[in-house]
């Protein structure tokens, strides 16, 4: 019979609805559940994607006996960690602190008002090597609350209280020319352990397992604009990018990334893909095609877009969050012999819907096989080697990913480079058309506000690098080009789905309607900057007014006047027992860090002190971290870059998507430069709204009738240019 869960949207929580556990979702009716029985909470937090979940589930959670002690002795809460990052980030920053190292899924056990007292990852289900399993972790813990309960309720209170003194301090004194020193010296340390962690031989940073984390390319591409083109930066950034496109992370087939390495060659992944990581690094590819015109980074975010685009996009325009690392075997689609267990979850093997078998390769690429093979290191007996494959599950398979270089298998082959690349391209697509005979990935098709963010302004940049100017006839007369298209839906979708606008509040997801939690701290920044971006990309004055209206709502709900910077959860939510702000730039920014360059930005726009002043406070309240670990904030590091710039404007005049007007905006996306606001004067709503909010672009008019380019600098501006060539010697010398 289902449990509570089969009432929720999330596609995890409905993952475990025929669970033998009695799962409560999070809320007041599961804490007053555990009020009323005077029992321990035991939490479990995870998303829909994480192998190690469905691991714990399978091993734990659908296991009759353990169910019964956790029914018996525990109130069972089940948590989406992509739902509520707020609950998430409580407990992991508990865990992390307890045991040094944190991870889904998140395992904790919390007093009935909510205050941990133990806590882990993944349990097995039995005793092995010397540690407990999860039976008996359960049963030490029940008889510790019936026995030793105010040892507990002790532990909880005091674990709270520590917490809340390492994170909640004085407020920090904020100083303009101590910003300048502590900020560029932070800035240069930065760039130094970067270079020091840099892996040389396969790009990245640090050994296994490996990460795209977006933020620190982030950063090197700032260092990028700051040093120019000839920075040491490039080629850190670039050789990563590289690295990633050749290596196993890459989904050589179907286009994106999966979600980590576990080696430092890139080459074996955990292979659930996120839709945060492909928008970032389709931004990082796109930054890389900037800073060096190589056109295989305008590839690699194609390669990205194409497959959000096709696999990762809803009907009405949002795009959702991820697919699964785990998918049924290519026998269980053919029906070849194969038998079904009577668990439905045990036919399930991570990787199963990327890898290839020598045999298979040969029957579907016919007499291309043995080039492709040697592109792709393809080996009859399987290229995972057994250490890097402790389960067993890639026995026999093969992950594709590069190992020499195209021209070099080319030659030894007998084939122009141009050949090669066609046979390349050619077996790709085969491979493809038969891999969608497979059975695919779960896909959660959750719309969240905060990924759909980082999604528009992937599709923004895009439009920017790849699309100005190369619009098509056929482009022109369906009134958009395709990336700019897409940004616009997403952001419509948004507003139309998920925000409501009665209140200026925005919600966290969407799935079969809008959901029922309000949207965090990560929510607004993220997209805050995609309108900000998307602004820029189109030039339509709703997305910056919509920005701008978002800030003021965001402000309202997470800011900290005392200390500045960003709560990621309200004040209003009696639920969380600590208030915390994200002070690591991992796999998705901390929200104040994005927010800092948000203010900025904003400000660069208005001229409006006070938003500049926030941006500087919101640096200031995270100074210990980025002064002591530089590294560990990479994204604040490319604000405080901004905020020790002058600000920069470029100012359009004319009418939007005319060839002269186009040609003046291309030329502004050409390069990898200084952040400048760009802003457009294109119809007389535009001119009176900026006349109300931006008196400083009051004069600012076409010459002669021609779209006209202002550059300015801390709001006073050079005289215009009409002409492509002319602005381009104003930006780049």
């Amino acid at each position: 019979m289902p449990n509570a869960l089969a009432q929720e949207k999330s596609p995890y929580l409905l993952q475990h609805a025929d669970n033998p556990v009695a799962w409560l979702p999070w809320g007041e009716a599961a804490f007053a559940r555990a009020r009323a029985e005077e029992k321990p909470i035991f939490l479990s937090i995870g998303y829909s994607t994480c192998h190690w979940c469905h691991v714990m589930a399978h091993e734990s959670f659908e296991n009759p006996e353990i169910a019964a002690i956790l029914n018996e002795h525990f109130i069972a809460i089940k948590v989406d960690r992509e739902e509520r990052p707020d609950v998430d980030k409580v407990y992991m920053t508990y865990v992390q602190a307890m045991s040094g190292h944190g991870g889904w899924p998140l395992s904790a056990w919390l007093t009935p008002e909510l205050k941990p007292f133990y806590g882990g990852t993944y349990f097995p289900p039995e005793d092995r090597y010397g540690r407990a399993g999860f039976p008996a972790i359960l049963l030490t813990i029940a008889r510790g609350w019936r026995e030793e309960r105010a040892k507990l309720v002790a532990e909880g209170d005091r674990v709270i209280a520590t917490l809340r003194e390492h994170y909640v301090g004085k407020a920090p004194e904020a100083s303009a020319d101590d910003l300048t020193i502590a900020g560029g010296a932070a800035f240069e340390q930065g760039l130094n352990y970067f270079h020091t962690a840099f892996d040389a031989e396969h790009g990245g940073f640090g050994g296994a397992p490996k990460f795209p984390r977006a933020s620190n390319l982030n950063f090197l591409f700032r260092c990028v604009a700051v040093q120019g083109v000839n920075s040491e930066a490039v080629r850190l950034a670039a050789a990563t990018l590289s690295g990633m496109a050749r290596g196993g992370i890459h989904d050589h087939v179907g286009g994106g990334y999966h979600r980590y390495s576990v080696d430092a060659e890139w080459f074996v992944p955990h292979f659930e893909k996120m839709l945060y990581d492909q928008a970032q690094i389709a931004l990082n590819a796109l930054e890389a095609r900037q800073a060096t015109g190589d056109e295989r980074f305008a590839w690699m975010a194609r390669d990205i877009i194409d497959y959000v685009q096709r696999d990762l996009t809803s009907p009405g325009g949002g795009f959702y969050t991820a697919e699964d690392a785990d998918s049924a075997p290519p026998e269980a689609a053919r029906g070849d012999n194969y038998q079904v267990a009577s668990d439905k979850k045990t036919e399930h093997v991570e990787g199963a819907f990327y890898v290839w078998s020598a045999a298979e390769l040969r029957e579907i690429l016919g007499t291309d096989a043995a080039f492709f093979s040697a592109l792709f290191g393809v080996r009859e007996e399987g290229n995972v080697e057994a250490a890097r494959d402790p389960h067993g599950e890639f026995t026999g398979k093969n992950i594709l990913a590069q190992t020499q270089p195209l021209l070099g298998v080319a030659s030894q082959f007998g084939l122009t480079p141009e050949k090669a690349n066609e046979r390349v391209l050619a077996s790709l697509e085969k491979l493809r058309v038969a891999r969608a005979r497979r059975l695919r990935p779960l896909l959660d098709d959750k719309v969240i506000t905060a990924n759909n963010g980082f999604m528009i302004s992937a599709l923004a940049k895009a439009h920017q690098v790849l699309e100005l100017g190369q619009e098509t006839d056929k482009e022109k007369s369906a009134g958009g080009t395709p990336y700019l298209t897409a940004a616009i839906r997403a952001a419509e979708f948004v507003q139309r789905e998920i925000f409501d606008a009665g209140r200026g509040v925005l919600y966290r997801s969407w799935r079969e309607g809008r959901g029922v939690t309000e949207g965090f701290a990560e929510d607004y920044a993220y997209l805050i900057q995609g309108l900000l971006d998307l602004y820029e990309a189109s030039f339509e004055l709703r997305w910056l007014q919509w920005a701008g209206q978002l800030q003021t709502a965001m402000d309202a709900r997470f800011w900290d006047e005392t200390r500045g910077g960003y709560f990621n959860s309200r004040a209003e939510d009696t639920a969380i027992v600590l208030r915390l702000k994200e002070d690591y730039d991992g796999a998705e920014p901390a929200p104040s860090s994005v927010a800092a360059s948000n203010l900025l930005r904003l400000a660069a726009v208005s001229h409006d002190e006070a938003l500049r002043q926030r941006g500087w406070r919101t640096i200031e309240a995270f100074r210990s971290q980025w002064r002591g670990t530089p590294h560990a904030m990479p994204e604040m590091l490319c604000a405080i870059a901004a905020a020790l710039e002058p600000p920069r404007q470029v100012v359009l005049v004319g009418e939007r998507g005319r060839e002269d007007f186009q040609a003046l905006a291309a030329v502004l996306a050409e390069r990898l430069g200084p952040r400048r606001a760009l802003l457009a004067v294109t119809d007389d709503a535009d001119r009176r709204w900026f006349a109300e909010s931006s008196p400083w672009m009051a004069e600012r008019r076409a010459v002669d009738g021609r779209a006209t380019a202002y550059v300015c600098e801390d709001f006073a501006c050079q005289a215009p240019v009409t002409d492509a060539s002319a602005l381009r010697r104003l930006l780049w010398g």
